[in-house]
């Protein structure tokens, strides 16, 4: 049986490349935050500054990344609501988010781990798994676009599941800059010596981290995308009281609750991840003789 042809969801091109504006704002303002991300890792790599005043330029960089964070998970939300996706929008986020959760962080974590003195093989070693997590966050982005695109057929049945295929690139990226926090928090607990030195001491922690961020990007780990969550979702009381509690800590310890909301949610999606397959195991798909047969 042929597979019928996909109806287009658009009538000219004109149409998919329209440029609707609040949503596009979102995505413009995700990809300033990146850009102001990798200046501030610039600055903090090659001007001379203090000790603390390096240390501050690589925080504002976390927290623009941060906000990349907050403006993707909108801008998605906004053109939903407003009914004003294209395929511009969507394309444009990807390009945005290249810059914001791709280059950024990978620079960030080049500019902590090599040091002055660092050796030829160092270097190389740290540029090459950060080409590694940037490749793997194109990749990831590539193939989002693919499974979301509305010309592909089954993709409605994809969107219906409410799942991303492999890490979605803002968590990533999100991950590695909050551990930079835990890495500013020794900096100014530091005692005995340079407070910089003392974290980038630490600093050589973001290269395993990547890597296995680069790897859950591109694998086939389910992880939750949230999407039903809106301004008309519902709560329980409980989970409202939660909601409040966590954005508390989260506003009095940001050093801390940033890494353990990102490792969290990781971490939950990988043990899902694990309970769906095998639950799907004991739970095998009906045989081919079962299933009803499909009218032509």
């Amino acid at each position: 049986m042929t597979t019928p042809p996909v109806k287009p969801h658009y009538s000219s091109p004109e149409e998919a490349a329209r440029i609707y504006l609040l949503p596009n704002l979102f995505t413009a303002g995700n990809m300033l935050c990146g850009f102001l991300a990798i200046k501030n890792c610039i600055e903090a790599r090659f001007t001379t500054l203090t000790a603390e005043g390096r240390a501050e330029h690589y925080i504002m960089a976390v927290w623009f990344i941060l906000f990349a964070c907050v403006c993707d998970l909108f801008d998605g939300r906004v053109a939903r609501a407003t009914k004003r996706e294209s395929l511009f929008g969507a394309e444009f986020d990807s390009i945005a988010d290249t810059v914001s959760f791709g280059v950024a962080p990978a620079l960030m974590a080049c500019f902590l781990v090599i040091k002055p003195e660092a050796t030829d093989n160092v270097q190389l070693v740290t540029w090459l798994l950060a080409f590694i997590y940037l490749l793997c966050a194109g990749v990831r982005l590539a193939r989002f676009n693919v499974l979301t695109n509305p010309l592909v057929p089954g993709n409605e049945k994809r969107a219906a599941g409410g799942d991303f295929v492999g890490l979605p690139s803002p968590a990533a990226a999100g991950m590695i800059a909050s551990l930079v926090l835990v890495l500013s928090k020794i900096i100014q607990e530091a005692k005995g010596q340079n407070p910089f030195e003392e974290a980038q001491a630490w600093s050589w922690s973001l290269l395993p981290l990547m890597l296995i961020i680069s790897f859950l990007m591109v694998s086939n780990v389910r992880f939750p995308s949230f999407k039903k969550l809106d301004w008309t979702a519902r709560a329980r009381t409980r989970g409202f009281i939660l909601i409040i509690i966590i954005g508390a800590v989260v506003f009095r310890y940001p050093q801390y609750s940033f890494p353990a909301i990102f490792l969290g949610y990781i971490s939950f999606s990988i043990f899902r991840h694990i309970f769906l397959l095998k639950k799907s195991e004991m739970d095998p798909a009906p045989d081919d003789d079962d299933e009803p047969v499909s009218k032509v």
